[in-house]
Protein backbone atom coordinates (compact mmCIF):
# COMPACT_ATOMS: atom_id res chain seq x y z
CA UNK A 1 0.00 0.00 0.00
CA UNK A 2 1.29 3.42 -0.77
CA UNK A 3 2.54 5.99 1.79
CA UNK A 4 0.82 8.54 2.43
CA UNK A 5 2.16 11.98 1.88
CA UNK A 6 1.72 15.89 1.89
CA UNK A 7 3.10 17.95 -0.48
CA UNK A 8 4.07 21.56 0.59
CA UNK A 9 4.14 23.03 -3.13
CA UNK A 10 1.60 24.21 -5.42
CA UNK A 11 4.29 23.52 -7.79
CA UNK A 12 2.58 20.88 -10.91
CA UNK A 13 5.48 19.68 -11.76
CA UNK A 14 6.41 18.59 -8.56
CA UNK A 15 3.20 16.79 -8.28
CA UNK A 16 4.05 14.64 -11.27
CA UNK A 17 7.51 14.14 -10.39
CA UNK A 18 6.33 12.35 -6.95
CA UNK A 19 3.41 11.14 -8.62
CA UNK A 20 6.15 8.88 -10.57
CA UNK A 21 7.22 7.41 -7.18
CA UNK A 22 4.19 5.86 -6.83
CA UNK A 23 3.65 7.44 -3.35
CA UNK A 24 -0.47 8.81 -2.39
CA UNK A 25 -0.08 12.27 -1.50
CA UNK A 26 -1.96 15.58 -0.94
CA UNK A 27 -0.80 18.79 -2.60
CA UNK A 28 -1.02 22.40 -0.63
CA UNK A 29 0.76 25.34 -1.50
CA UNK A 30 2.71 27.36 1.45
CA UNK A 31 3.59 30.93 1.00
CA UNK A 32 6.78 31.50 2.78
CA UNK A 33 9.09 34.24 2.81
CA UNK A 34 12.26 33.11 0.00
CA UNK A 35 14.58 36.15 0.79
CA UNK A 36 18.31 35.34 1.80
CA UNK A 37 19.45 35.48 5.30
CA UNK A 38 22.67 38.05 5.97
CA UNK A 39 25.39 36.12 5.13
CA UNK A 40 23.32 32.64 4.05
CA UNK A 41 24.93 30.51 0.97
CA UNK A 42 23.00 29.65 -1.71
CA UNK A 43 23.22 25.95 0.29
CA UNK A 44 21.89 26.91 3.33
CA UNK A 45 19.22 28.81 2.00
CA UNK A 46 17.82 26.22 -0.60
CA UNK A 47 18.11 24.04 2.62
CA UNK A 48 16.08 26.34 5.08
CA UNK A 49 13.86 26.41 2.50
CA UNK A 50 12.44 23.15 2.09
CA UNK A 51 12.89 22.67 5.48
CA UNK A 52 10.76 26.02 6.28
CA UNK A 53 7.57 24.37 3.76
CA UNK A 54 7.82 20.86 5.31
CA UNK A 55 7.53 22.65 9.19
CA UNK A 56 5.28 25.45 7.76
CA UNK A 57 2.85 22.69 6.58
CA UNK A 58 3.08 20.73 10.21
CA UNK A 59 2.30 23.74 11.75
CA UNK A 60 -0.88 24.63 9.35
CA UNK A 61 -1.99 21.39 11.02
CA UNK A 62 -0.95 19.01 8.82
CA UNK A 63 0.58 16.58 11.15
CA UNK A 64 -1.20 12.95 10.41
CA UNK A 65 1.28 11.92 8.04
CA UNK A 66 4.77 13.57 6.60
CA UNK A 67 4.52 16.91 5.13
CA UNK A 68 7.06 16.94 1.84
CA UNK A 69 8.90 20.53 1.23
CA UNK A 70 10.96 21.29 -1.90
CA UNK A 71 12.92 24.42 -3.22
CA UNK A 72 15.40 24.65 -5.73
CA UNK A 73 17.85 27.81 -6.54
CA UNK A 74 19.76 28.57 -9.91
CA UNK A 75 23.52 29.07 -8.64
CA UNK A 76 26.14 30.85 -10.49
CA UNK A 77 29.57 32.54 -9.31
CA UNK A 78 28.48 31.92 -5.72
CA UNK A 79 25.09 33.25 -6.32
CA UNK A 80 21.62 32.10 -5.92
CA UNK A 81 19.31 33.16 -8.62
CA UNK A 82 15.98 33.27 -7.93
CA UNK A 83 12.67 34.01 -10.21
CA UNK A 84 13.18 36.70 -12.30
CA UNK A 85 11.74 39.75 -10.83
CA UNK A 86 10.65 41.52 -14.00
CA UNK A 87 12.00 41.26 -18.21
CA UNK A 88 15.29 43.00 -16.94
CA UNK A 89 16.16 40.73 -14.30
CA UNK A 90 15.77 37.96 -16.78
CA UNK A 91 17.73 39.34 -19.45
CA UNK A 92 20.59 39.75 -17.14
CA UNK A 93 20.57 36.17 -15.79
CA UNK A 94 20.36 34.64 -19.42
CA UNK A 95 23.30 36.33 -19.61
CA UNK A 96 24.90 35.31 -16.91
CA UNK A 97 23.60 31.62 -17.82
CA UNK A 98 25.02 32.02 -21.37
CA UNK A 99 27.95 30.41 -22.68
CA UNK A 100 28.39 29.07 -18.85
CA UNK A 101 27.87 25.64 -16.29
CA UNK A 102 26.06 26.72 -13.35
CA UNK A 103 24.59 24.73 -10.01
CA UNK A 104 21.07 23.95 -9.59
CA UNK A 105 20.41 23.02 -5.85
CA UNK A 106 17.04 21.22 -4.93
CA UNK A 107 16.42 20.90 -1.40
CA UNK A 108 14.00 18.07 -0.24
CA UNK A 109 12.66 17.81 3.58
CA UNK A 110 9.95 15.77 4.77
CA UNK A 111 8.48 16.99 8.67
CA UNK A 112 6.45 15.56 10.55
CA UNK A 113 5.32 17.36 14.30
CA UNK A 114 8.41 15.28 15.85
CA UNK A 115 11.18 15.51 13.48
CA UNK A 116 12.94 17.02 10.30
CA UNK A 117 14.94 15.40 7.46
CA UNK A 118 16.91 17.16 4.49
CA UNK A 119 19.09 16.77 1.85
CA UNK A 120 20.45 18.96 -1.06
CA UNK A 121 21.26 17.42 -4.49
CA UNK A 122 23.36 19.76 -6.73
CA UNK A 123 23.57 19.10 -10.18
CA UNK A 124 25.58 20.91 -12.78
CA UNK A 125 24.18 22.50 -16.09
CA UNK A 126 25.98 23.80 -19.13
CA UNK A 127 24.17 26.49 -21.18
CA UNK A 128 24.96 27.37 -25.37
CA UNK A 129 25.79 30.50 -25.92
CA UNK A 130 22.77 32.53 -26.29
CA UNK A 131 22.24 35.64 -28.67
CA UNK A 132 19.85 38.69 -27.90
CA UNK A 133 16.94 37.39 -30.05
CA UNK A 134 16.80 33.85 -28.31
CA UNK A 135 16.65 35.29 -24.70
CA UNK A 136 13.95 37.86 -26.07
CA UNK A 137 11.83 34.88 -27.74
CA UNK A 138 12.11 32.67 -24.43
CA UNK A 139 10.64 35.51 -22.45
CA UNK A 140 8.18 36.10 -24.77
CA UNK A 141 6.91 32.44 -24.12
CA UNK A 142 5.97 33.51 -20.58
CA UNK A 143 7.66 30.37 -19.52
CA UNK A 144 10.85 31.44 -17.61
CA UNK A 145 8.69 34.06 -15.17
CA UNK A 146 7.84 31.53 -12.56
CA UNK A 147 11.46 29.50 -13.12
CA UNK A 148 14.19 30.06 -10.66
CA UNK A 149 17.24 31.00 -12.95
CA UNK A 150 14.59 31.84 -15.04
CA UNK A 151 14.17 28.80 -17.12
CA UNK A 152 12.72 25.66 -17.74
CA UNK A 153 14.91 22.58 -18.24
CA UNK A 154 12.02 20.30 -19.00
CA UNK A 155 10.53 23.27 -21.33
CA UNK A 156 11.38 25.29 -23.92
CA UNK A 157 14.26 26.35 -21.61
CA UNK A 158 15.96 22.53 -22.46
CA UNK A 159 17.19 23.57 -25.55
CA UNK A 160 19.65 25.81 -24.13
CA UNK A 161 21.13 23.25 -21.84
CA UNK A 162 24.24 21.44 -24.10
CA UNK A 163 25.16 19.38 -20.60
CA UNK A 164 24.19 17.95 -17.33
CA UNK A 165 26.29 16.05 -14.76
CA UNK A 166 23.69 15.20 -11.94
CA UNK A 167 20.06 14.70 -11.58
CA UNK A 168 17.75 15.55 -14.13
CA UNK A 169 14.89 15.33 -12.22
CA UNK A 170 16.35 17.13 -8.99
CA UNK A 171 16.85 20.58 -11.72
CA UNK A 172 13.25 19.84 -12.95
CA UNK A 173 12.37 20.13 -9.18
CA UNK A 174 12.38 16.87 -7.30
CA UNK A 175 15.06 14.71 -7.91
CA UNK A 176 13.37 10.96 -7.64
CA UNK A 177 16.20 8.71 -6.18
CA UNK A 178 16.92 11.23 -3.43
CA UNK A 179 13.33 12.09 -2.40
CA UNK A 180 12.36 8.12 -2.33
CA UNK A 181 15.49 7.15 -0.48
CA UNK A 182 14.82 10.29 2.25
CA UNK A 183 10.80 9.36 2.11
CA UNK A 184 12.38 5.38 3.60
CA UNK A 185 14.64 7.13 6.28
CA UNK A 186 11.88 8.96 7.08
CA UNK A 187 9.43 5.95 7.41
CA UNK A 188 12.24 3.72 9.17
CA UNK A 189 12.74 5.62 11.84
CA UNK A 190 9.09 4.48 13.17
CA UNK A 191 10.18 1.11 12.53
Amino acid sequence: MPTNLYLASASPRRSELLSQLGYAFEQFSIDADESPLAGETAIQLVERLARLKAQSGVAKGYTDRPVLGSDTVVVIDGEALGKPRDKADFISMMRRLSGNTHQVMTAIALADPNKVLSQVVTTDVTFKELDDTEIEAYWQTKEPQDKAGGYGIQGLGGRFVTEIQGSYFAVVGLPLYETDELIQRFLNNYE
